[in-house]
């Protein structure tokens, strides 16, 4: 299986880092192909609701980093986000590539399964992204094949500590 990541961390080699890598160790071992890209670390502009990309097969007009994302979109069997919360959602970074991503809504998606890795320093902030996630997987139609949130995220590298990274590796290990 073609496994996309999308990371929205401008923190580069942080927690959100750590969590997609640590994911993507565990799909490479059951025998997956994964690919990452870092959309905090792209150049990506925001959706401009244009509809050329309705008019152009998914083209979209805007000549940016996010043609690497959606090339990668076209060959993958799953999309993985992983993204730190900030204010209670999604990295901006990262929603800014979920809303590009409308471009291919024209021709439909490769993609059919989808996950969802999440960190942040406190509990209880979640709740958004979580829902925003569902009804964006429910809408395409992309089966979920889990959601992992991970608080105590509190500086750089914390991750690396955390029981629950196992989880991500082993959710990792179950996508075949």
């Amino acid at each position: 299986m073609n496994i996309l990541v999308i990371t929205g961390s401008p923190r580069k080699g942080g927690n959100t880092d750590i969590m997609a890598e640590a994911f993507a160790e565990g799909a490479r071992e059951s025998g997956n192909q994964v690919v990452i890209k870092n959309a905090g670390a792209m150049k990506i502009a925001p959706c401009m609701a244009c509809e050329y990309c309705f008019a152009h097969d998914g083209e979209c007009i805007q000549k940016d980093d996010m043609a690497e994302i959606l090339a990668e979109t076209d060959k993958a069997d799953m999309v993985v986000f992983a993204s730190p919360i900030y204010w209670f959602s999604m990295s901006a970074q990262i929603k800014l590539a979920i809303d590009r991503l409308y471009a291919h809504a024209v021709k439909g998606f490769h993609p059919t399964q989808t996950a969802l890795l999440l960190n942040a320093m406190s509990e209880g902030v979640f709740d958004s992204a979580v829902n925003q996630y569902k009804y964006m997987s429910n809408y395409l139609n992309w089966t979920n094949k889990g959601i992992i949130t991970i608080a105590g995220m509190n500086e750089k590298g914390s991750m690396k500590d955390s029981p629950k990274l196992r989880d991500v590796v082993e959710l990792g290990k179950s996508i075949r």
